[in-house]
């Protein structure tokens, strides 16, 4: 990428942050690239749409849930990592109103640029719910793509009622409940 493009790039992703942010991610296009002191033609030479903006701005956060879920593969109780991973996951997901909403979607979409986002962590996912699984604390039944459905479906949740910030808290405990052996 040239340096002019690749400042543009950079430019868009801190706009598209602050705005998202701000605003959520239905946020206007228009405005991002107004944030970035560039043209619409500009972002959409960069990000062909929305959900490849969005996987961009998220792949930092993406990568740092995918290191948590490796460094809790060892964690002495499987059950308990597991439940870290999935909180997580439900933190990062509210910070951006609409990323919830989103992710749900791209489950379903393996051609969404969303999907570089979404199928990583589900492969996170699988590997630490084998591991809860094969240590007897969690239901045999219960597959990753139930549990990711889950889990943005609290974040989702809790981000349409903001005066209880206790609620996805309360949903994961009931959630915890249902998977357990």
């Amino acid at each position: 990428m040239r340096s002019d493009a690749r400042r543009n790039y950079e430019r868009l992703l801190a706009a598209a942050r602050t705005a998202f942010a701000e605003h959520g991610t239905g946020t206007s296009l228009e405005d991002v690239a107004r944030r970035a002191g560039v043209g619409i033609g500009t972002l959409y030479r960069h990000f062909p749409n929305r959900n490849a903006l969005m996987s961009a701005v998220f792949e930092d956060a993406r990568d740092d849930l995918l290191a948590r879920s490796r460094a809790l593969l060892d964690a002495p109780q499987p059950c308990t990592a597991l439940v870290a991973w999935l909180r997580a996951i439900i933190t990062h997901a509210g910070e951006y109103r609409g990323l919830s909403r989103a992710l749900m979607t791209a489950c379903h979409d393996d051609t969404s640029d969303l999907a570089r986002c979404s199928t990583p962590m589900r492969e996170a996912g699988a590997a630490l719910l084998t591991r809860a699984q094969h240590s007897g604390a969690v239901r045999s039944d219960v597959s990753v793509s139930d549990l990711m459905q889950l889990t943005n479906a609290i974040a989702l949740a809790a981000e349409e009622t903001p005066g209880d910030p206790h609620l996805a808290d309360r949903l994961l405990s009931l959630t915890l409940r249902g998977i357990r052996a």
